[in-house]
């Protein structure tokens, strides 16, 4: 679309470079919107980074747009505004929710922009004109990319609700939520007894792969999985998008499971492989019950640095229940640890050190053959860490020992970048 009046069209790709300058923060602000709007978007981080993703190349295409007066017909949906539409239409997520992203986050890119055409000082006559293109064009750019991702979402959504596996996600949703389940009815429907001990697992793989080529590798590894355990029938895998499944292991009248076993069998099968395992639960409510700890289990995988490939919930239940709010468990790790919540290798070392030191029972000899270090080196590193600390660290043992198992499985997330 050429432009019909030059000089709005040059002060629109003025105000569009102003508004360039802050992309990050306001597309931030633009996604943290439309996430407290709509509420069926949240509670998936893997989909909440999508979205993330998508609204920042929308803002980008369109500030290009703005500052380049690109004619619309040229335009394409972004790539990551398409994976969007297919992740939600695969999670059953309404198409109308979509919609309204696409509206309120609109409205919110507004805002933005005509509060910075406000801080120009250009003439009413010039700031009405630019005003009317700013909307002609932004509204047209929004009209012309939903009808896109709207035949992406509807294309992917018949293409997942064909499959088999779609019918078989559909009836365990069912069995998670519903209280009054008919086992008669949901066993033979699932073809997986639910009168036995289950372990829940939720497996995923960090980057997209083409066609169904990643839910294959995650049913051959889970596949792989109930074999090392010795499991006598076949786990029940429920597709969650093409790169994430739900699964369960039927382990029969077996109560306990090697967690070592389980971790070799991940590490071994597929390093791209990322898995999270609740603990062994029984009959219908242990079924929703491991699955429900699997997936707090993920939400602490996923904000650890580095990501772990393999986290099991009975090693990690206080942290994974803790880390809910990152902000908060990071403010409280640093007055815990004080000075000795720095990411360095020598806080590092003396965390560790502590960390075997009271899990031993404050034992330097304990704690020096599980290190494999001299006796006189753990003292050191204990009354170093003491120093630090400003405290015995028998002193607030508790707090001391959780705060570190923190910093174990979660990383530099909780840590500062240097001294204070």
């Amino acid at each position: 679309m050429a432009a019909e009046n030059p000089e709005a069209a040059k002060q629109l790709s003025v105000v569009a470079e102003n508004v360039g300058s802050h992309l990050t923060e306001i597309s931030r602000d633009i996604g943290e919107y439309v996430l407290a709007e709509i509420p069926e978007l949240r509670g998936d981080a893997a989909v909440i980074k999508i979205l993330q993703a998508s609204v920042g190349e929308n803002v980008a295409t369109l500030l290009h747009i703005f500052e380049n007066d690109i004619p619309l017909d040229k335009i394409e949906g972004p790539a990551a505004a398409l994976e969007y539409a297919r992740r939600l239409a695969q999670r059953g997520i309404p198409l109308s929710a979509m919609a309204r992203a696409y509206r309120i986050g609109h409205w919110r890119f507004l805002h933005w922009f005509l509060g910075e055409l406000n801080r120009q000082d250009t003439d009413e006559r010039l700031a009405t004109a630019t005003n009317r293109r700013m909307l002609q064009v932004s509204f047209g750019y929004i009209d012309r990319v939903t009808q896109h991702v709207i035949v992406i979402y509807q294309q992917e959504r018949d293409h997942w609700l064909l499959s088999q596996t779609a019918a078989r996600a559909a009836r365990v949703r069912d069995i998670l939520t519903e209280k009054d389940v008919d086992l008669n009815w949901a066993e033979p429907a699932l073809g997986y007894r639910l009168q036995q001990h289950h372990l829940g697992l939720v497996a995923w793989l960090p980057t997209p792969t083409g066609g169904g080529e990643g839910l294959a590798r995650l049913h051959r590894i889970i596949d792989e999985i109930a074999q090392e355990l010795g499991c006598s029938a076949r786990p029940l895998f429920v597709p969650r998008d093409a790169i994430a499944s739900w699964a369960w292991l039927p382990l029969g009248s077996h109560g306990d499971v090697s967690w070592k076993e389980v971790s070799n069998a991940v590490e071994h099968s597929d390093p791209s492989v990322r898995m999270c395992a609740g603990g062994v639960g029984y009959g219908l409510e242990g079924f929703r019950s491991t699955h429900r700890q699997a997936l707090c289990t993920q939400e602490l995988a996923e904000a650890a640095n580095p990501a772990p490939q393999f986290t099991d919930f009975p090693t990690v239940a206080p942290i994974a229940l803790m880390a809910t709010n990152i902000d908060s468990m990071r403010a409280w790790v640093w007055d815990v640890l004080g000075p000795l919540a720095v990411d360095d290798e020598h806080s590092a070392r003396l965390r560790e050190t502590v960390r075997i030191f009271l899990g031993t029972g404050c034992s330097y000899t304990a704690t020096a053959g599980a290190q494999i270090l001299h006796k006189n080196t753990v003292q050191y590193r204990i009354r170093k860490a003491e120093e630090i600390l400003g405290h015995p660290a028998q002193k607030g043992h508790t707090d001391l020992e959780v705060a570190l198992l923190a910093v174990k499985y979660l990383g530099s997330t909780l840590l500062r970048t240097g001294p204070e």
